[in-house]
């Protein structure tokens, strides 16, 4: 077979692969679930009804405090990474990869809705921007928050020789006050116990069942979609 047909194919399947990795990735497949769900202010949920709402993040426990960046949040997800080589490739070994996320409230217009995830068995699907992406290697040292980092998880930045290791890290967080878009399917809850600042007997809360999951980011497209198809 000549070069002239070799390549335009291989730059076709290219293509091709890049465009269904980017339609099937795990933000566009968020974005899509979420479309499909009906957008509704607090007050107006119906019970049993798919429901999508974005509001603020209230913490319900005593939040999580982020690795690097230090911010209170109620979810964060973070990966520290070393640039590895296999002959003539490169690639990036996993050192550390952390995750977790606990129960909070979406406050809206002055109202707020319950969210409790879980992660055993797993009743979410959550996709949240990187809020802090740092890195060290050949004549460039980590920083002291860096270094903190990796210390605390017995890491060494440096190689026997004494140079700098190629690292990388990703910190992912849904942070207290931040703005979020939640889905799931609506219920209104009788409260057991008072929650401060809140009078009802009963609660709004998006919870997951057989067929639908709760849908958590904080994606700025989420926000503004409504019945876009993507």
């Amino acid at each position: 077979m000549s070069s002239s047909i070799i390549i335009p194919s291989i730059i076709v399947v290219a293509v091709t692969i890049g465009i269904l990795s980017y339609y099937f990735g795990k933000k566009q497949s968020i974005l899509r679930s979420l479309s499909k769900l009906k957008y509704k202010d607090i007050l107006q949920f119906r019970t049993n009804e798919p429901t999508k709402v974005t509001g603020k993040v209230l913490h319900v426990h005593e939040p999580f405090i982020a690795p690097f960046t230090k911010r209170k949040c109620v979810a964060f997800e973070f990966k520290i990474q070393q640039k590895k080589s296999s002959g003539k490739n490169s690639y990036w070994k996993t050192l550390v990869k952390e995750n977790n996320i606990q129960d909070f409230f979406v406050e809206q217009k002055g109202e707020v809705v319950m969210i409790k995830p879980n992660t055993n068995p797993v009743n979410l699907k959550i996709y949240l921007e990187a809020d802090k992406k740092v890195s060290s290697g050949f004549l460039n040292d980590p920083t002291p928050e860096f270094q903190d980092v990796l210390s605390a998880y017995n890491i060494n930045s440096a190689n026997l020789f004494g140079f700098n290791r190629t690292l990388r890290y990703t910190e992912r967080i849904l942070e207290v006050g931040e703005t979020v878009t939640v889905g799931g399917i609506a219920k209104w809850k009788a409260l057991d116990t008072a929650i401060n600042g809140y009078s009802y007997s009963k609660i709004a809360a998006l919870e997951s069942s057989d067929k639908q999951k709760i849908i958590i980011t904080d994606l700025p497209a989420a926000r503004v979609q409504k019945q876009q198809r993507l």
